[in-house]
C-alpha cells in the first residue's frame, strides 16, 4: 500500500509527527484538564442525563469511591429482575429488553407480539444486498464489514435523513432485526474467501428468537439445543445497555447530537465499539485463558495458578502488559452484575458439554485474581468478559464473532439513547480543548532548520 511513498521519508514524518503530538501529564494537570472525561478520583465527568440505563458500582463519599456491590438496570428495572422474569415463564427475553429499551416501559403480551412481528418483518436484507455488499466484498474483520454495511443500508432506505421519532424508532427496530444477519452473512464470506471453507448463506427464519436466528445462520448444519439458544439469549440481554458513559454509546450521543443521520451515527459506534479498549476484551482473555492453560500444569493447583498470574502481573509473562483480562471495571469495584448472571449459566452450559475442568480454571482465576488484588488493597471486580468469551467458545461460535455479537445486542442501547439525544438534547455535543502551544512565528522558507536531511521523492 506504500507503494507510492519513499519509506525512509515515511519513516521521518511519523517521528516528526509522533513528537509534536505528545502532552504531558503535567501540562494537563496544570490546566486541571479532565483527561479521557475523568475526575481526578477515578470518576467519570458528569455530561449528560438519561432514562435509557443505570450503572452503579460506588458511591462516592468525600470526594473518595466507596466500593458497593455493582447493579445494572434498564429503564430502572434492576437487570436480574428482568432476567428472572422472562427465564420464569420459559420465555427468550432479548426482544422484550429492546421493547423496553427503545420505548421505556415493559410490554403486555400483545404489545410484544407486534413488537416481534416488525422484527420477523425486517430480518432480511434488502434485494442485492448481500450478494453486492456482502460476497462481492469480504472482510477479514466483521466488525469492518458490519460498519461498512450499516452505511450502506443508507442507500436502500427510501427515507434515510429524516430525524423524526417515528422514522428514527423504524430504522432502529430494522437494525436490530438485521444486523444478526449481516454478522452471519460477514463470517460466512470471511470463512470461505479466506479460510478457504464452504459457503453457507442461510435464510433467518421468523418463527425463531433473535438468539436463535444466530445459532441458525453461522452453523452449516443449523442446528442448536434450546439452553445453547437460552444461554445466547442472555447474553444479548446483559450487553444491550449498559448507561450513556461507556465509548460507544457516548458516541452515538456525540455523533446524533450534529443531526446526521441513523446509519452514520450507529456505524460510528461500531467503530467505537470495534476498538480493543472496548468491545474486544473478551478475546483478550480467551488468549491468556490459552496461555494460562498451556503454562500451568494442575489447573486446580490454586498455589500453581497464584504463581503465574503474579508473573502476568510484573509484566513476565502471557502479552508483558502487566493486565489480567477479564477481572477490574472503569466502574464495578466489588461486583459485576452482568458477571454474575453469566457465571451461573456458564456453569450449567460447561456440565452439558463436559467442560468442567475449563469453568474450574476461569473461577480459579477469578478467585485468586480478588485475592491478589485485596493484599494490594484493592477490591476488584469480575467482568463480564471472562464468561462471555467462554460461553461463546463452549457454544462453538467463532472467535471473529465475538465483538459482532456484543454489537448485535447493544444496538438496542444505541438506538435508545440516539432517540433520548434527539428528542432531548438538541444542542451539538461540543467539549472544549484547550490550545497550549502559542505564539510560534510563521518563518520562510529559507530560515527554517535544514540540518535534518529528508528524501521526500523515491530515488531514481
Amino acid at each position: 500500500m506504500f507503494n507510492i511513498f519513499n519509506l525512509q521519508s515515511l519513516e521521518e514524518f511519523s517521528d516528526i509527527a509522533k513528537n509534536n503530538s505528545i502532552i504531558e501529564q503535567e501540562e494537563y494537570d496544570k490546566y486541571d484538564v479532565k483527561r479521557g472525561l475523568r475526575n481526578n478520583n477515578g470518576t467519570g465527568v458528569l455530561v449528560g442525563l438519561t432514562k435509557v440505563g443505570n450503572v452503579q458500582g460506588y458511591e462516592v463519599v468525600n470526594n473518595e469511591r466507596k466500593p458497593v456491590p455493582g447493579t445494572l438496570s434498564y429503564r430502572g428495572i434492576d437487570l436480574n429482575e428482568i432476567v428472572e422474569g422472562f427465564q420464569k415463564e420459559n420465555r427468550f427475553g432479548f426482544e422484550e429488553v429492546c421493547y423496553l429499551l427503545l420505548l421505556g416501559s415493559l410490554p403486555n403480551s400483545n404489545q410484544l407480539e407486534a413488537f416481534k412481528d416488525m422484527l420477523k418483518n425486517s430480518r432480511s436484507l434488502p434485494n442485492g444486498f448481500t450478494e453486492d455488499m456482502i460476497l462481492k466484498a469480504p472482510s477479514k474483520d466483521i466488525m469492518n464489514k458490519l460498519q461498512r454495511s450499516i452505511l450502506v443500508l443508507y442507500s436502500y432506505d427510501t427515507n434515510p435523513d429524516d430525524n423524526s421519532v417515528k422514522n428514527v424508532l423504524r430504522q432502529s427496530i430494522e437494525l436490530i432485526a438485521r444486523i444478526p444477519c449481516m454478522i452471519a452473512y460477514g463470517y460466512q464470506a470471511k470463512s470461505h474467501y479466506y479460510d478457504k471453507k464452504s459457503l453457507h448463506i442461510h435464510i433467518p427464519r421468523p418463527e425463531l428468537s433473535t438468539a436463535e436466528n444466530i445459532l441458525y445462520m453461522i452453523r452449516p448444519d443449523n442446528q442448536f439445543t434450546k439452553s445453547e439458544a437460552e444461554i445466547l439469549d442472555l447474553a444479548l440481554v446483559i450487553h444491550a445497555e449498559h448507561g450513556g458513559g461507556n465509548n460507544s454509546t457516548f458516541t452515538t450521543h456525540v455523533v446524533s447530537s450534529a443531526g446526521t443521520d441513523t446509519y452514520s451515527a450507529i456505524s460510528a459506534a461500531v467503530g467505537s465499539l470495534k476498538g480493543t479498549k472496548h468491545g474486544g476484551a473478551n478475546i483478550k482473555v480467551m488468549a491468556m485463558m490459552k496461555n494460562i492453560k498451556e503454562n500451568v500444569s494442575n489447573w486446580e493447583d490454586k498455589e500453581e495458578i497464584e504463581n503465574y498470574l503474579r508473573k502476568i502481573l510484573d509484566k513476565k509473562a502471557f502479552d508483558k502488559t502487566g493486565l489480567i483480562y477479564g477481572m477490574g471495571h472503569a466502574v464495578y469495584t466489588i461486583s459485576d452484575p452482568r458477571a454474575v448472571l453469566l457465571k451461573k449459566q456458564a456453569f450449567k452450559l460447561a456440565e452439558e458439554k463436559g467442560r468442567i475442568d475449563e469453568f474450574n480454571i476461569y473461577r480459579n482465576v477469578e478467585e485468586v485474581t480478588k485475592k491478589i488484588f485485596k493484599e494490594r488493597g484493592r477490591n476488584i471486580a469480575t467482568n463480564v468478559d471472562l464468561y462471555s468469551g467462554f460461553v461463546y467458545d463452549m457454544l462453538n461460535i467463532p472467535v471473529e464473532l465475538y465483538t459482532p455479537l456484543f454489537a448485535t445486542a447493544r444496538v438496542a442501547g444505541w438506538c435508545a439513547h440516539r432517540l433520548e439525544q434527539i428528542v432531548s438534547e438538541k444542542k451539538i455535543i461540543r467539549p472544549a480543548y484547550k490550545g497550549i502551544r502559542k505564539n510560534v512565528s510563521y518563518e520562510k522558507m529559507e530560515d527554517r532548520d535544514e540540518d535534518q536531511c529528508y528524501t521526500f521523492l523515491p530515488k531514481e
